[in-house]
């Protein structure tokens, strides 16, 4: 059997899949916790990818001829001549560069200019913006930066052999701000104008390419975003919206051309199989739900029992669930907002309110992405940890207003990135062909009252930014 090894560093762990490169059969896999925080030692996530390499079978690794790694896009991982990093690296969830992305847009012209320059309108999510923050905020640091690379760089770099340039692939370039994505390349001008200095930025290996070998001889693929490798792991179509129930909400779609929102609202980030992939992502997803479990004193299994006990309208109790500011709405500064509460609220009621906003926000997210792609999808699928929740399983279809296809746990991004370890392994055209998941198609009576009242709230707390 020849293995392919797919690595998934994510904001809150590495995950490792041993896939057979042929059918895409996971013969093993392993994962060990990241650090919390949005500033987190880069040097922690190399230790971890060591830790769980090491857990996994010694005799099936040897027999590993490929290897791709999916992780977090947006992350700076700002690195001195030396190749140490300066500092910490500032995550995608950190919101410290609000203002400096503000800043950038402005002086790129403005909204509209900014994403028909790189395919999105900078927030503080993207790696440039922290770029720009770091200049102003830590200015000796910043005159250390030599370079910059991203969360997946760092790591594909680490599984390479010694001496390997850094690379990276358009997809989670596309994510930086200072990459020109309907075009192809890096705009290290933008990066210049960031940080104060040109920084050395990783070369693109082209989709399905060879970027580097391991000290071993497998082949080292490009890498790629985790929202791109779970696009290629789930082998997403032009006619699917695939919606991710995780630390972040998300709602993509792949598509032949590239998208440029002036709104702000779509990313048009690149693929990793050569197209596009319009997304909308929310900083507050599956934490909504943890909040509410810590709050009401019940386990997640509890905290849907008691949802699926209240009303549609939760008793007349909404929430805007921006409790860490929120990417999707633009509102970095916000804080979540209670309203409708009475002394005939219930626990119930305040359970189900936190699930009807949750899918609210992502119902946004799907429409969003339908009027950028201008497809109208054959399926909603739904993916991530909360998707395994029975209240947003028995309400996702009515708050979404379509049937929803929820494809069973799996560690997707992982399984993506080893689908573009097979793919460079074999030197094809395409991706290899897997065999998908098994999905179960949920429907429900759409309810449209329940997101007119959530957008009510959502247009009255707009200027609470």
């Amino acid at each position: 059997m020849t293995l392919a090894l797919g690595i998934d560093t994510s904001t809150q762990s590495v995950k490792a899949l041993l896939v057979d490169a042929d059918d895409g059969t996971v013969v093993a896999q392993h994962a060990v916790r990241h650090p919390a925080g949005t500033e987190v030692d880069p040097q922690a996530w190399l230790a971890a990818v060591d830790e769980v390499l090491a857990a996994l079978p010694p005799a099936q690794l040897r027999d590993v001829a490929a290897v791709g790694v999916g992780g977090q896009q947006h992350g700076m991982v700002a690195l001195d001549a030396e190749d140490r990093p300066v500092r910490d690296a500032l995550l995608w969830n950190d919101t410290r560069s609000a203002g400096a992305a503000a800043d950038l847009v402005a002086e790129m012209g403005g909204p509209q200019a900014c994403a028909d320059a790189i395919g999105s309108v900078l927030v503080a999510s993207f790696t440039v913006t922290k770029l720009r923050w770091l200049r102003d905020h830590e200015p000796e640091r910043a005159a250390r930066v030599a370079r910059v690379l991203l969360p997946h760089d760092l790591v594909a770099r680490h599984l390479s052999a010694p001496g390997t340039d850094p690379f990276t692939d358009r997809g989670d370039a596309s994510g930086t701000g200072y990459f020109a994505t309907a075009e192809g390349r890096w705009r290290p001008d933008l990066a210049a104008a960031a940080l104060g200095h040109e920084p050395d930025l990783p070369r693109l290996v082209a989709p399905g390419g060879v970027a580097a070998h391991t000290p071993d001889g497998a082949v080292v693929s490009a890498g790629t975003g985790d929202n791109m490798a779970a696009a290629l792991g789930m082998a997403l179509g032009p006619d699917d919206v695939l919606v991710s129930l995780g630390t972040s909400g998300v709602a993509s779609a792949v598509s032949a051309r590239p998208v440029a929102d002036g709104t702000g609202v779509v990313t048009g980030f690149a693929d990793a199989a050569g197209g596009f992939l319009p997304m909308v992502t929310t900083m507050n997803a599956a934490g909504i739900l943890d909040l509410q479990a810590q709050w009401l004193g019940v386990d997640h299994d509890g905290l849907a029992d008691l949802a699926l006990e209240s009303t549609p309208d939760a008793g007349g109790v909404v929430l805007s669930p921006y409790y860490g500011g929120e990417r999707s709405p633009y509102r970095p500064t916000a804080t979540g907002t209670w309203t409708g509460l009475t002394p005939r609220t219930t626990r119930a009621d305040l359970a189900r309110a936190a699930y009807t906003a949750l899918l609210c926000s992502l119902a946004d997210a799907v429409d969003q992405v339908v009027a950028a792609t201008g497809v109208e999808p054959r399926r909603v699928l739904l993916v991530g940890g909360a998707a395994r929740s029975r209240a947003v399983r028995a309400l996702a279809p009515a708050v979404l207003g379509r049937p929803v296809t929820v494809v069973p746990p799996g560690e997707y991004v992982a399984l993506g990135a080893a689908r573009q370890a097979a793919w460079a392994l074999a030197g094809s055209d395409a991706p290899p062909t897997w065999a998908g998941p098994e999905a179960e198609v949920l429907e429900a009576e759409p309810d449209p009252q329940v997101r007119a009242t959530y957008a009510d709230l959502r247009e009255r707390t707009a200027s609470w930014t």
